[in-house]
């Protein structure tokens, strides 16, 4: 009623009251409309980190078809009208201003902001700076004691030798008399000698390799090779050099041939590297066809063969091939004084393995050990016991001039008196370890000078403070062979006792142990060859039949 009579009688009241209602009227169509639209929404922004001038891609939703009043935002800053190549609802297509810094990217449109994403102007970026050359060579600050034996243990210290040593190598001056290969003149610390006692990027404990000399030492990285350190040599023993060097270029084949298969087949070769040793320091592998799998794996080159099932594998003829190049030494070895010969370090790695049984060496069988203690008598030298087994085997055994079945037992030669090349490496070897003498049988090749080559199997013993002297017992009892006059009278049958010459190529020294890479594959293993190792073919589980031929190393040329 009061309402009534008020908007009836004054006229100033109906016109506030009149405003009122258009003044609510357009909030509460401002408020509907607000509503109704949605607020912008980036997905992403290309680039996000990017420099000035660059174009900015901007995709998301609810932008609007137009730009109008709507703008883009980075850090702050408006970007201004000529900053726009495109606007449309899904896309924002802007040119980054110069004056760009990092911050939020944001769009704004009638219905409000989007939510932000983060942008980097590139110019403000830290860049990691390139690594300083000069600060990853590696350095030694010094080693101690600067005077040892080979064998002994001396520590270097210094820094980037990295935290583990990889392919990275201690590197000796080496004891060779020929200097026209500078390449040649060092010896690195050896793997299969277990030289390597510790390595961390500042220190490394390291044992004098066979074949090191007076002169320097260093350590040689991915990174570089760091200066040198004088280090003396120390001998008491006697004299140790390796002369008149042969570089030899020799193939390797082997074909697989009449392959027959009901099922898809793997046939895995295991094909031996010649070793790397002080005498033989230079092997390298100049062609392999096809390539192989993995080109140096255990001292081995691993070729793959994948065969589908199918009836045309019986055509097949598959041909490997492997150059190598091979640089061995004559080696002359002069004990001048065998009463200065230490007894051995039974803690080393060394001496526990090669003078433990192994696949190949039975130097725990009853009737070896009784052989050596018949030999040894009360002689407790290793070197003079070396001597006198290689003494009495050349006294009481005859060998033979062919070679014996593949499957024949070396230890024969005990009871038949009678041998070839292989039977006396490995009954020789045999003794020593059982008389507790580090030693190893060496398989490989024996080299004419018209080129020709045959398989050939020798020795090596190893003298505390001094290193690995060379015995080869065929060729000291007079095995049928051209030689090189080289290094004095090898007519005497004591020459190869402690001297050898160059024409000796190895392919191991001791056995090698190579794992199956198939549970249940069948496996080939090649006895009496030139090399000593328990895997040579492998092929997958399953119905193959195939036939293979491994020909004997072929020696190509020497220079």
């Amino acid at each position: 009623m009061f309402f009534s009579l008020l908007f009836r009688k004054y006229v100033i009241f109906r016109t506030a009251f009149y405003i009122f209602l258009i003044f609510l009227v357009l909030v509460v169509i401002s408020v509907f409309t607000k509503q109704t639209k949605k607020l912008p929404e980036i997905a992403s922004l290309d680039p996000s980190v990017g420099s000035p001038g660059d174009i900015m891609t901007i995709s998301g939703v609810n932008f609007g078809n137009l730009r109008e009043t709507s703008y883009v935002e980075i850090s702050g800053s408006r970007i201004t009208a000529s900053g726009y190549v495109d606007w449309n609802d899904n896309r924002i297509k802007i040119v980054i201003p110069s004056n760009v810094q990092d911050g939020f990217v944001k769009v704004v449109t009638n219905a409000g902001k989007s939510e932000p994403e983060f942008f980097a102007n590139i110019s403000g970026i830290p860049i990691l700076a390139p690594p300083d050359v000069q600060s990853s060579i590696p350095s030694i600050t010094s080693i101690s004691p600067s005077s040892a034996f080979v064998g002994g243990v001396i520590t270097i210290e210094g820094s980037n030798f990295g935290s583990i040593r990889g392919n990275s190598e201690v590197v000796f001056s080496a004891n060779r008399e020929d200097e026209s290969n500078k390449e040649l003149m060092s010896v690195c610390a050896s793997e299969n000698d277990f030289d390597y006692s510790l390595w961390s990027d500042s220190k490394i404990l390291v044992r004098v390799p066979d074949g090191a000399a007076s002169g320097t030492i260093c350590v040689r990285t991915e990174k570089g090779t760091s200066g040198t350190k004088p280090i003396d040599v120390k001998n008491v023993v006697g004299k140790k050099s390796f002369v008149f060097s042969k570089t030899y270029s020799l193939k390797l084949d082997e074909d697989i041939d009449s392959i027959d298969s009901s099922n898809a087949t793997t046939i895995t070769l295991c094909v031996p590297r010649p070793v790397v040793s002080s005498f033989q320091p230079k092997v390298e592998l100049n062609e392999s066809s096809p390539k192989p799998l993995i080109a140096d794996f255990n001292n081995t080159v691993i070729h793959q063969i994948e065969l589908k099932k199918s009836n045309q594998n019986a055509q097949r003829k598959l041909r490997f091939t492997q150059n190598f190049v091979v640089t061995s030494y004559s080696v002359k070895t002069s004990i001048s004084n065998p009463k200065n010969v230490k007894p051995y370090d039974t803690n080393r790695v060394l001496y526990k393995l090669y003078t433990s049984p192994d696949s190949l060496i039975k130097c725990d069988d009853p009737k070896i050990e009784e052989l050596a203690k018949k030999i040894a008598g009360k002689e407790t030298n290793p070197y003079l016991l070396a001597k006198s087994v290689y003494e009495f085997m050349i006294k009481n055994y005859k060998l033979l001039s062919t070679l014996r079945n593949a499957d024949s037992e070396p230890n024969d030669l005990i009871k038949n008196k009678k041998g070839d090349a292989y039977d006396f490496s490995i009954l020789y070897c045999e003794i020593l370890r059982a008389l507790k003498i580090p030693s190893v049988a060496v398989a490989g090749v024996l080299v004419n000078p018209d080129l020709s080559s045959k398989n050939h199997w020798w020795n090596e013993f190893y003298i505390e403070n001094f290193g690995w002297i060379p015995v080869d017992l065929a060729l000291s009892m007079g095995m049928n062979f051209e030689q090189y006059d080289e290094i004095g009278d090898n007519e005497s049958h004591s020459f190869y006792f402690g001297n050898i010459d160059s024409q000796h190529i190895a392919f191991s020294r001791g056995w090698k142990e190579i794992k199956q890479s198939l549970a249940n594959g069948k496996i080939v293993y090649k006895p009496r060859s030139f090399a000593f190792q328990s895997i040579w073919e492998e092929s997958s589980e399953g119905s193959v039949n195939y036939s293979s031929l491994w020909n004997d190393p072929i020696i190509t040329g020497i220079y």
